[in-house]
């Protein structure tokens, strides 16, 4: 398989090169400075681009099977919405363009539904340091529901998604927070990358968010 990576260097992003490189894929790493996740590996080909260059993104995506997104909104102190939710107007007409019909995004936890019509970010508790961040994944998983020109899917990961240990298990959801028997949510960002690349291969969520939690 052929794929596109955007945001390829990033705690996410690098791990989800890495298992797909493991699995003899082909990976176009687009990053604003060119660096690749891996070094000297053949399959791996670095790209310095810019996402919000739609022409760019569609010259680069043309001729793949997928494109994957592990962009991060803004975290410069900022309101991340509007700039996040404009960089994937872009992101998603250069797709479009360069005529590859897949996207799968990385996406946030914030939106998962922990009630009756109750997402996890408007919870008693949630921080407000990543309430910017996650209103914005809100915004681009919302703005994906009106996309009927691409076969996309969001997976969101648990709360708790931090560098770890590759064990091979998670587990797959839907709207809803998935939790363990203790109450807490996480998954280790390795085996977020797993659950990522299995989707890559399988395209069995087309046009769906999914949960991936320990």
């Amino acid at each position: 398989m052929k794929i596109v990576l955007l945001g390829a260097t990033g705690m996410v992003g690098s791990r989800i090169a890495t298992e797909a490189l493991s699995r003899e894929h082909e990976v176009t790493a687009i990053t604003r400075s060119g660096l690749a996740p891996e070094d000297g590996n053949p399959r791996l080909t670095a790209v310095a681009a810019d996402a919000s260059n739609p022409e760019r993104i569609a010259e680069l995506a043309a001729g793949h099977d997928v494109v994957a997104s592990a962009l991060v909104p803004p975290r410069d102190g900022s309101d991340p919405r509007e700039p996040f939710s404009a960089l994937y107007d872009d992101v998603l007409r250069g797709v479009r363009q360069s005529g590859v019909r897949r996207i799968v995004i990385v996406g946030g936890a914030g939106s998962l539904l922990v009630g009756p019509g109750e997402m996890l970010l408007d919870s008693p508790g949630f921080p407000d340091a990543y309430k910017g961040e996650a209103l914005a994944h809100h915004d681009l998983l919302t703005k994906l529901r009106d996309v009927e020109y691409l076969d996309w899917t969001y997976i969101s990961p648990a709360p708790e998604i931090a560098p770890g240990v590759r064990t091979g298990t998670y587990r797959i959801g839907g709207e809803r927070l998935l939790t363990g028997d203790d109450g807490t949510s996480s998954i280790s960002a390795e085996d977020y990358a797993i659950a990522f690349v299995d989707e890559l291969e399988s395209a069995e969520h087309p046009n769906e968010r999914i949960s991936v939690v320990h």
